[in-house]
């Protein structure tokens, strides 16, 4: 299963060949409701054959597409472990799936382009990271208000402080007294080293923090997302020396992070980061009802989808929930509404959201009632 991230929005909007099908549904996590999970999904593959025919397909044709979604249903190991929300996204040459912490309304849409919008919650203006720093271990994760995801294999950087400073011997000479940690465990404290000065060890942490700082240099260079530590108390202040990401939170999660489960580290994170955005959620619509009237500001699909398409678009509010079916002609700047879901169609908000993303601009992917201007989408625009 993939992580989904920026990247990934950019691989599913790189130009797929139609047809595209999305799908969305919940998924359980206990093995004894897989059952109603299996059944949910040969119901949205029987739904997506049906707009895939209505698309202009021939059944076979429609069923050769869907074979890789065809083939989960039978697929033991695929139902083990899942989190709450199933995504998938199908065209010639490109099969997508991802397990996420959140329980999808189920969802088939056919199109000419793949229906990203339900999964821009985890891009749209509240992503954010951990780093979960102890000497013996580096994690990172990638976050959303609903939940994190590992982040594995990071290149460049060390996985313990023995890795960063390829002293084995010397390092089996550390010895540490350990306190109390995350959520009353034991942990580690102020570190006793054996055959070296306090000094001498603090410049060591330090070495390892660079290193750090360093390797992940080249994942986060492009990210505006706030990152978390998670460290025992002593050692933040040493990373935030080493740290040359701008958007490091100056508070952090005290303790030992060692064993403590994505969950606890989620909860304890969020409850960080969530004044944060929520503070700048509302600084945005705050600055849309300052500008209003000036031309600054728009509330048109009409207006806004070209906006998006050429990177006009600094902030977007778009409702989660809802739809408005259409078609986007880029060379004419053309947008025409549907009434309802047609073959081909696509959900114009998707676009306007996801072009913004991909333009550097900031979504906030809300309750349609906290849109401005009792609209489905609000936008400000750069110029």
């Amino acid at each position: 299963m993939k992580i989904f991230t920026r990247e990934e929005l950019r691989t599913l909007t790189a130009s797929p060949q139609a047809p595209c099908v999305s799908i969305y549904m919940p998924t359980h996590r206990l093995p004894t409701e897989n059952q109603q999970d299996r059944t949910r999904l040969k119901n949205s593959i029987r739904q997506a054959q049906e707009s895939l025919q209505a698309y202009g397909l021939r059944p076979a044709a429609a069923e050769s597409l869907l074979e890789p979604a065809i083939n989960l249903l039978g697929t033991i190991s695929f139902w083990k472990d899942k989190r709450d929300g199933l995504a998938l996204f199908i065209s010639p040459g490109m099969f997508r799936q991802y397990q996420l912490p959140t329980a999808f309304e189920p969802l088939v849409v056919v199109a000419h382009r793949f229906h990203l919008k339900p999964l821009l919650a985890f891009l749209g203006g509240n992503e954010f990271f951990v780093l979960a720093l102890s000497q013996n271990a580096v994690r990172l994760f990638e976050g959303s208000r609903f939940g994190l995801s590992a982040i594995d294999d990071l290149e460049g950087v060390p996985k313990s402080l023995a890795d960063a400073l390829k002293y084995d011997e010397q390092i089996k000479q550390l010895q540490f007294r350990t306190g109390v940690g995350v959520g009353g465990g034991r942990g580690e404290r102020a570190a006793m080293f054996h055959g070296q000065g306090a000094d001498d060890a603090k410049d060591n942490i330090l070495r390892y923090f660079r290193q750090i700082d360093q390797g992940l240099h080249d994942f986060l260079r492009e990210e505006p997302a706030p990152l978390v530590l998670a460290g025992v108390e002593y050692l933040l202040p040493i990373y935030k020396e080493a740290n040359t990401y701008p958007h490091l939170l100056g508070e952090g999660i005290t303790g030992n992070p060692e064993g403590v489960s994505p969950d606890d580290l989620h909860r304890q994170a969020w409850a960080l980061v969530e004044p944060h955005f929520l503070q700048e959620q509302e600084k945005a619509a705050a600055r849309y009802r300052q500008l209003a009237g000036t031309g600054r500001t728009a509330n048109d699909l009409g207006e806004i989808v070209p906006a998006s398409y050429h990177g006009r678009i600094e902030c977007l509010f778009v409702a989660v929930g809802r739809q408005q079916w259409g078609d986007y002609d880029p060379g004419a700047s053309e947008v025409v509404i549907h009434p309802e879901a047609q073959p081909g169609s696509f959900d114009l908000l998707d676009l306007a959201a996801t072009q913004t993303l991909l333009h550097g601009g900031a979504v906030y992917a809300v309750d349609p009632a906290e849109v401005p201007d009792a609209a489905l989408l609000a936008a400000i625009m750069r110029y």
